[in-house]
């Protein structure tokens, strides 16, 4: 049993639980499938979950979700999983027949047949095709969902593999087409060619018909890298080569390739640049001055490419943030740019179009009011058409398409998955420890008592400068709200909500403002009257899953029940597992003692104390994702099931990091999630300790 505070000062060759780190290990899998026996023994195994997950499966299997489209020449190209599709049809159609109810697809490769075929667990990962034609792709299929994938050369025409075509390996690669025979690629090359973090540290250019050990030498990164590739830039009248090589996370290097070799354009390391149209585009992510100015964070400017490469450039601002606002993402057509701002996390959309007086400003009109709304071009290359995805948390998803400068039409609607007239969206401001306000939004049914009796899951994520917006989900729609429950989002510090300041609040030694942020909002639940603590639930994962572990083993008091997914846990060795050495930028080195001192405050797995009072808890992630190392959450599960608490444990075979290769995994996941938290809130479940939940495994090797 442990007694205290579990394994604070644990070095990593102490750690009893390592052997739960060997992925596919006889001993280490044998536990899994022993908790997963005891999770789908109470939670999966009657008729009130088979129905709960089959009503979740007829929304990812429904032929009436929206079959959204890529442009690749005259054809409409589209990835679809459905009940006699487990593994998905990559197919196409033409605009006309993708306007009407039933479009005729033109089905370009089956992977439930190649699958059956290969004797392999295929999962669709993309295709990379060759402009203007398209009629050449490197298709990437992956093992169970793995990051790490194989690429083939495929044949559009013919809807076959080109024999004696490029292929590698499976590897976590990176493969650019610049023209009918040769690639740029960036792979698993032998010992020392992958960075620290799994992922290519040398570009190279491979021509067809020579070995891939012949492939010429573009860029070499370093092993401390995240990973370096290369492109090349098909705008017609603008092509182009560049090179990148991620240092950090948040830091980059970018090169043009140049008759007389690299060029490395000057910015700055943490900002993002775009070379455009004979444009540069610079996103910073910290001040930046230059030119006698001094340009702010979160800004995006612009300056003509051939005189910034002269050092003569004087660039325009296009966007800068305020208090309240942040640019949310931006895009581009033939003609135009396309941004999305958010104002205190409610978006909109602007176009801008170059002039000889500067960029002129436009909205778009004829989309409805009130809805989130996304955009990106249709062809950036060679149209000024836009798509739009249109919803919010009650309004089902509808896709609009319209040129810049005339009212968008809309195409495809999906059904409404749940009844959302008894229910209604509100946004609150929660303050956090230090004072900051920090918004939720929450959607809960109309006229909602306030004695705090209704169960309530709170969802969170805080970190990456990845924002939460609104958004529809049928399956929350169906798994939670029709139940009665109130659904709530927190937009928390370490997000992209409100630029990068927003995120690097939270960064490193600061980490524990996202976790006052979760906290707070938390507080405001109840304070409110919306739940109590005994009815509150929370959700996330990955980041969103070492944002769980905290709000357990920090925050204990303010939680009825709580659901980690793929997550991170222990911090101690999380840059040594798998992709985990690329997020340092992120959490910090824990091999620098100066910064294991505040990793280990955040590190779930190290805070462990038998002697403290922990909500009930389900931990679910992926043999297979090559991203998250299972083991966080086998680790964490084992020693806290010997710690006598309360553990439920589910571990997907398949699924990669998203944690399910097909929709009925999807639906088995999400689904038995949703049974472990209502009848937790709702008082319908007791515990599940290491006495009734098997043997918990040994804790040496």
């Amino acid at each position: 049993m442990i007694s205290t505070l579990l394994v604070c000062a644990m070095a990593a060759d102490e750690d009893p639980r390592m052997w739960l780190e060997d992925v596919e290990g006889e001993k280490a899998l044998e536990w899994v499938k022993s908790q997963n026996a005891v999770s789908v023994g109470e939670l999966a195994s009657d008729d009130e979950f088979e129905a709960a997950k089959n009503r979740l499966l007829e929304i990812y299997d429904s032929n009436e979700r929206i079959p959204h489209v890529s442009k690749r020449g005259d054809w409409y190209y589209n990835f679809w999983r459905d009940a006699d599709h487990e593994r998905g049809l990559w197919r196409r159609t033409t605009l006309d027949s993708y306007k009407t109810d039933a479009p005729e697809w033109d089905v370009v490769l089956d992977l439930d047949a190649l699958a059956k075929d290969e004797g392999e667990n295929w999962v669709w990962a993309g295709a990379s095709c060759l402009f203007p034609d398209y009629d050449r792709c490197m298709i990437e299929l992956s093992r169970g969902g793995a990051d790490a994938g194989v690429y083939r050369e495929f044949d559009v025409p013919t809807k076959s593999w080109v024999e004696g075509g490029f292929a590698l390996d499976e590897a976590k690669s990176r493969v650019g087409w610049i023209d009918r025979d040769t690639l740029y690629v960036g792979t698993d090359f032998g010992e020392g060619s992958m960075t620290d973090s799994g992922y290519p540290r040398i570009a190279k250019r491979w021509k067809r018909g020579t070995e891939l050990s012949a492939a010429e030498l573009v860029y070499e990164g370093k092993k401390e890298d995240i990973s370096v590739g290369a492109w090349h830039d098909y705008t017609p009248g603008f092509e182009g080569d560049f090179v990148y090589r991620g240092v950090t996370f948040y830091t980059d290097e970018m090169f043009e390739v140049t008759k007389k070799g690299l060029w490395k354009i000057p910015k700055q390391d943490d900002a993002n640049a775009a070379v455009h149209r004979g444009r540069i585009f610079i996103e910073l992510r910290s001040d930046w001055e230059t030119g006698g100015k001094t340009y702010a964070q979160g800004s995006l400017i612009v300056a003509d490419y051939k005189k910034f490469k002269k050092g003569k450039a004087t660039f325009e601002t296009l966007f800068a943030p305020t208090e309240t606002t942040s640019l949310a993402g931006w895009g581009s057509t033939k003609d135009h740019l396309v941004l999305n701002i958010l104002d205190n996390v409610n978006n909109r959309i602007e176009i801008l179009t170059p002039g000889k007086a500067g960029w002129a400003r436009s909205s778009v009109d004829g989309l409805p009011d009130g809805a989130q709304v996304s955009a990106w071009a249709v062809d950036e290359l060679e149209s000024n058409a836009l798509w739009f995805d249109v919803d919010g948390y009650l309004t089902p998803s509808s896709l609009w398409l319209g040129e810049i400068g005339q009212k968008p039409e809309m195409l495809k609607k999906t059904p409404e998955w749940f009844d959302a007239s008894g229910f209604e969206v509100s946004q609150h401001f929660a303050t956090s420890k230090d004072g900051t306000k920090i918004p939720y939004f929450q959607v809960s049914p109309k006229g909602l008592p306030e004695n705090g009796s209704t169960p309530t899951l709170l969802y969170g994520y805080g970190g990456f400068e990845v924002s939460m917006l609104p958004g529809y989900s049928g399956t929350v729609g169906a798994g939670w709200l029709e139940r009665g429950g109130v659904y709530v989002v927190a937009n928390i510090r370490g997000g992209g909500e409100f630029g990068p300041r927003w995120h690097q609040a939270a960064l490193k030694e600061n980490r524990h403002r996202a976790y006052e942020d979760f906290a707070a909002v938390g507080e405001d639940l109840v304070k409110r009257g919306v739940t109590t603590r005994d009815a509150l639930g929370i959700m996330g994962g990955s980041n969103g899953g070492l944002l769980m572990g905290n709000m357990y083993t920090l925050y204990p008091e303010h939680w009825g029940a709580v659901v980690c997914q793929v997550p991170l846990l222990d911090m101690k060795r999380y840059t040594k597992l798998l992709a985990g050495a690329s997020w340092a930028g992120e959490y910090g080195d824990p091999d620098d003692p100066e910064q294991w001192k505040f990793i280990q405050t955040f590190s779930p797995y190290h805070n462990i104390d038998a002697s403290k009072d922990y909500p009930p808890i389900l931990f679910t992630t992926s043999t297979r994702d090559d991203r998250v190392h299972p083991g966080h959450a086998r680790k964490m599960a084992n020693a806290l099931l010997e710690a006598g608490k309360d553990v439920l444990y589910y571990e997907n075979i398949e699924g990669g990091h998203g944690g399910a290769a097909n929709n009925e995994q999807s639906a088995f996941m999400r689904a038995i999630s949703y049974r472990f938290l209502w009848d937790t809130l709702s008082g319908k479940r007791s515990a599940t300790t290491a006495d009734e939940g098997g043997d918990t495994g040994e804790a040496s090797p």
